[in-house]
């Protein structure tokens, strides 16, 4: 059989058969697919990310004192949730548009607008400290060194994302291993309390971005301009994906914050693990339908690349959910013999991961259609019908009425889809 027909038979299984490799150089197509490779260093970031977070704060609870530890947590808090406020959909438009158009403007355009908000935000957030959070007022006294993390963290941020959009995310992991080196800071810092544990995260984003620019340069992003053109042509599309971005994460800020009012301290700490361990779950969904979006705006095949998105988000889902969905309550019980209390919440947030899979993996294919419409209206509709369920189901159902309020909200959100790509939409 000839090279090309034997090509031609690989091309024409379906999507399960495609998965399976069956020779040693079909293995090795499968290696250096984009999608995959993009898919794994992207699950392995954010793993490794969560690793680094878990051992970071165990090491400073035991080297620094709580008050310590209480202060740098706000502090560390509020640098994500300003560079969460400044990206304005930015971060999405440097996947979307790397491919077509120039990628310094492209780049340049979107650091220099972001990390100029960032510090303008960092600096009104400063200024008002007083109004927002008293005990944070050492901020005052060194807003320099604030400022000055708060741009590392936005430059780092936005060059993983360009790693991404280059199909070099191999490069936004190695990034994010040398972030991890807040660790080792923490320990010569300790002397300075809760500014030390605060600058081991500054210091750990300005060596990863010793690393990262050079990377970036070398990978054709070399000059730092400002292209109001293409600003003008992607407004629409960041403006979009920002109201789209921040539906979907607030919950994971509003939820705590309810459970907590509704059913008090114990039930929202029962929450706050059972919703750590599903976040590690949705990495799955997160990272791969990432992938979809930056091979979609590639210009592959979209439908051929959503069905094998679509199988290998389901292909690693299926056995996690399927363990802790029998064998959960064990790993509830490592972190403590009460939170096995929140097994039945722990189950069905398991089994909602898949329904959340679908409604990403919808969002990359409209992001790559720039369909804005369609983001920000399931977006809005899974940001109402998440709280609002959540609300009434509490007071029904105690704690795991949450799990139903995932299962329902994602499950009419689906259902949505399912009938949108029927009509296709």
């Amino acid at each position: 059989m000839s090279q090309k027909n034997q090509k031609n038979q690989i091309n024409q299984r379906n999507p399960v058969e495609n998965f399976f490799p069956k020779t040693i150089n079909e293995l090795k197509r499968y290696i250096r697919d984009p999608l995959y490779k993009n898919s794994f260093f992207i699950m392995l970031t954010s793993t490794s990310g969560a690793v680094f977070g878990f051992i970071f704060w165990m090491l400073a609870a035991r080297l620094y004192s709580k008050e310590d530890v209480g202060i740098a947590t706000a502090l560390i808090s509020s640098l994500s949730l300003l560079i969460l406020l400044s990206r304005f959909g930015l971060d999405q438009s440097i996947i979307r548009f790397f491919p077509e158009k120039d990628k310094s403007k492209v780049f340049g355009t979107s650091l220099i607008i972001t990390t100029f908000f960032a510090i303008l935000f960092g600096v009104i957030f400063t200024a008002t400290i007083d109004i927002w959070s008293p005990e944070l007022h050492l901020v005052k006294r060194y807003i320099f060194l604030y400022l000055l993390f708060l741009a590392a963290n936005s430059v780092a941020s936005l060059t993983g994302t360009a790693f991404t959009a280059l199909r070099k995310s191999e490069y936004y992991f190695i990034q994010n291993l040398l972030a991890g080196s807040r660790v080792v800071f923490l320990f010569p810092f300790v002397f300075f309390g809760a500014l030390g544990i605060f600058s081991s995260v500054g210091i750990s984003l300005l060596l990863a971005l010793i690393f990262s620019l050079p990377l970036l340069a070398s990978s054709g992003v070399k000059h730092i301009t400002m292209d109001t053109t293409f600003l003008g042509e992607a407004f629409c599309f960041s403006v979009g994906n920002y109201i789209a971005g921040l539906l979907i994460t607030i919950p994971n800020q509003i939820l705590p914050i309810m459970v907590l009012n509704i059913l008090g301290a114990e039930e929202t700490a029962h929450y706050y693990i059972v919703f750590t361990i599903a976040s590690l779950m949705f990495i799955i969904p997160g990272a791969v339908s990432t992938s979809l979006f930056v091979e979609g705006s590639h210009k592959e095949d979209l439908r051929k690349t959503t069905l094998k998105s679509a199988f290998v988000i389901f292909f690693l889902l299926i056995p996690i959910v399927i363990i802790l969905y029998f064998f959960g309550g064990f790993l509830l019980r490592i972190m403590g013999k009460d939170y096995a209390e929140a097994f039945n919440l722990l189950k069905v947030m398991a089994l909602s991961s898949f329904l959340v899979a679908t409604s990403q993996i919808y969002f990359s294919i409209k992001k790559v259609q720039k369909d804005v419409k369609g983001l920000i209206f399931l977006s809005s509709l899974l940001f109402v019908l998440l709280i609002g369920l959540s609300y009434v189901f509490m007071f029904k159902f105690g704690i795991v009425g949450i799990g139903y309020a995932w299962i329902s909200s994602y499950g009419l959100g689906s259902s949505i889809v399912g009938l949108l790509v029927k009509r296709g939409q």
